[in-house]
């Protein structure tokens, strides 16, 4: 069973649904699960050089700096081995601009990390893989003075064995050259940002726009400022560009017709946010994320006891049709379709969840539809693509930057009978809630609720003209709902 609805954005791919990470050891003595992880070795320039037995016992004997020590040379296994840390499961941790990382520490010195399950053969090497998560262009990680063990840095352990077996030793030698955020640093932020997500976010987290009386007015990101727990969550915020933050869009997008018709249908349906995920394959060579199907959540998002068996079956359509997980999208109803502050921080854990699950780089879309707000231009919803830029390294607390995706639209040949039966499967889930919009109403003085729906998917209309006929059947279940 799928645990949680973030969970499935954990998987490693579509085609393991279930391989999400390996099983947590409750004997808490950080031996490896049985098989044989993938291990990374990149740890940049500060990774350090693997010790014999003999080698690692020259170390305590020897004093000075004409000996072997180096600041390579004190490793976890000999912190391990001369009893300063002890092996077990999450008692590693990384804190890098706004975002945590778990690992556990094993038998022989390496790191596993929690989210995926990879091996990691030095701090320096797990802390350069997460930080070129959130930043691609970080070169090392500093790992020893990143990665804290048990909530102390590991670098002070390292000092502690040089004080009690060589203290004639130079402690320059083991100073790391940290240019890095202080991991103390936006601990309040974060801590306070944290109050505002109870849990991690997911299928009942990923919404933000709760619906108010009075009308939402999008902000600059250059107002925000520093994350401050008495800023609103539903706040919503403009898109940047990317020419704006000096970037280029790192990957190209092409979004299938049918994805964006059963996307604007499910949206339209109620008057509450709703939610689903998007299904595709990401082309490493092309740089090309291709979107070809959308899954629709037909839960309530207050609604956990469900959640798990709609992602198991998402999971399973994603598998039995050789395609990834390479998305989401929900719905701001009456409002504009533009990202609010928890959206953008959902926005950056999915994207740091699909780019953890291998060592490559594979982006994740965030699409915002927003069927009935009366600013959209006539009656089509405003279909927003986005993604989330990490913020600064010098401005770790900052939120991430929303921006504008640019998409290629494909226009299918036609309505394939799998998106038709799942406006079926809608319709049947939302006839009865009380939240069901009514569609003999109207929309505007001259335009009905059922107009507005034609209207807006006849703009993601396939090549085959037959598809009106086949869609009046889907119409005439909803007009005789009412």
């Amino acid at each position: 069973m799928v645990p949680a609805a973030a969970s499935l954005l954990g998987t490693q791919q579509a085609e393991k649904p279930r391989e999400s990470r390996p099983p947590q050891n409750n004997n808490a003595n950080g031996s490896e699960p049985p098989g044989s992880p993938q291990v990374v070795e990149d740890g940049g320039e500060e990774d350090e050089e693997e010790l014999s037995g003999g080698e690692e016992g020259d170390l305590r004997s020897s004093s000075g700096r004409g000996s072997l020590l180096t600041r390579r040379g004190i490793t976890l296994r000999v912190l391990l081995k001369d009893g300063l840390v002890e092996p077990g499961d999450g008692v590693l941790g990384i804190h890098y601009l706004g975002k945590n990382f778990v690992g556990d520490l094993l038998n022989d010195g390496k790191i596993r990390w929690v989210e995926t399950g990879q091996i990691f053969n030095s701090p320096s090497a797990w802390a350069t893989h997460c930080k070129r998560l959130v930043n691609p262009a970080k070169k090392s990680g500093c790992g020893w003075a990143s990665v804290r063990y048990r909530g102390q840095k590991l670098v002070q352990y390292k000092t502690t064995w040089l004080h009690k077996y060589q203290p004639s030793a130079d402690m320059s030698l083991v100073s790391e050259e940290d240019d890095d955020e202080d991991e103390e640093e936006g601990k309040t932020a974060v801590q306070a940002d944290e109050k505002n997500k109870n849990v991690k976010p997911g299928l009942h987290d990923v919404v933000v726009s709760r619906r108010t009386d009075r009308e939402r007015i999008p902000v600059r990101y250059c107002t925000l400022g520093t994350r401050d727990a008495a800023k609103d969550p539903h706040t919503l915020v403009e898109l940047s560009a990317f020419s704006a933050i000096n970037r280029f869009q790192p990957f190209n997008v092409a979004v299938s017709s049918n994805v964006l018709l059963l996307m604007d249908f499910h949206c339209h349906l109620t008057t509450s946010e709703v939610v689903g995920y998007l299904g595709g394959r990401w082309d490493t060579n092309t740089q090309l994320l291709t979107i070809l199907r959308a899954f629709p959540c037909r839960t309530r998002l207050a609604d956990r006891e469900s959640a798990s068996a709609v992602e198991e079956e998402i999971c399973q359509n994603l598998f039995m049709r050789g395609l990834s997980l390479v998305g989401w999208y929900h719905s701001h109803p009456r409002g504009p379709a533009l990202p609010s502050l928890q959206d953008i921080d959902s926005q950056m854990d999915h994207q740091l969840r699909l780019q953890g699950s291998n060592n490559g780089f594979q982006p994740c879309l965030g699409i915002i539809c927003g069927p009935y707000y009366h600013g959209n231009q006539g009656v089509a919803s405003t279909i927003t693509p986005f993604w989330v830029v990490p913020p600064p390294e010098q401005r770790p607390n900052d939120y991430g930057i929303p921006v504008a995706v640019e998409v290629t639209y494909v226009q299918d040949n036609f309505l394939t009978s799998d998106v038709l039966n799942e406006m079926m499967l809608l319709v049947e889930y939302y006839r009865a809630a009380p939240d069901l919009v009514q569609f003999h109403q109207y929309w505007c003085p001259d335009t009905t609720m059922m107009d507005k729906i034609k209207g807006s998917l006849s703009c993601h209309a396939p090549k085959d003209q037959a598809y009106s006929q086949i869609l009046e059947h889907v119409y005439s279940q909803l007009s005789s709902v009412h």
